[in-house]
């Protein structure tokens, strides 16, 4: 009967209202203070950096507030100028919002360099999957007096003999010279 009295009595009804109004009060304070917090609706629009310089990009990417990443520069692109944008993400157009990091792919100055693999006394065949796996191109190919046919003598780079081990920038020609299978 007390608790019945209790919630019919002004007391309550004052108490609950007081709840009520600084409940909406909190909650709208929180949402204004979000949206200004967060920057709802204030978007920028991603450049095109494709092919720029990467100096470039970074100031144009500083200029309108954005941050940047390197993602990847390993894969050359004979194509493209050396040391430029090849990709990003965000890509050209998106909205995005203020100090937002844009990851940029870049074009590395060169090839990167291989070691060769050792292939002396190897088939041609294994050489040429050997060579093409670690990402070397079989230039020409010559053969010399010896029992073993197609057999991996020597290799060369530029027309200097070479040993395993010597790194030469990728995709680079390897001369093989072959055993002709005669004494």
């Amino acid at each position: 009967m007390k608790h019945l009295r209790f919630l019919l009595s002004k007391i309550f009804f004052i108490n609950l209202f007081k709840a009520l109004f600084y409940g909406v009060l909190l909650v709208v304070f929180v949402l204004f203070g979000l949206r200004i917090a967060t920057h709802h609706n204030d978007y920028l629009e991603v450049p095109d950096l494709t092919s720029i310089p990467f100096d470039r990009a970074v100031v144009i990417l500083a200029e309108q507030g954005l941050r940047y990443e390197v993602l990847d520069s390993a894969k050359f692109n004979p194509e493209a100028p050396p040391l430029s944008i090849l990709d990003h993400t965000p890509g050209f157009g998106d909205e995005v919002k203020v100090n937002r990091k844009i990851y940029l792919t870049v074009n590395p100055s060169g090839y990167g360099k291989v070691s060769v693999p050792n292939i002396i006394q190897i088939t041609k065949r294994n050489a040429v999957s050997t060579l093409k796996a670690v990402g070397l191109d079989v230039g020409k190919i010559t053969f010399r007096d010896n029992i073993g046919k197609n057999m991996v003598l020597e290799m060369r780079f530029e027309g200097a003999k070479i040993e395993a081990g010597t790194t030469v920038p990728k995709t680079s020609k390897i001369d093989l010279v072959l055993g002709n299978g005669k004494r």
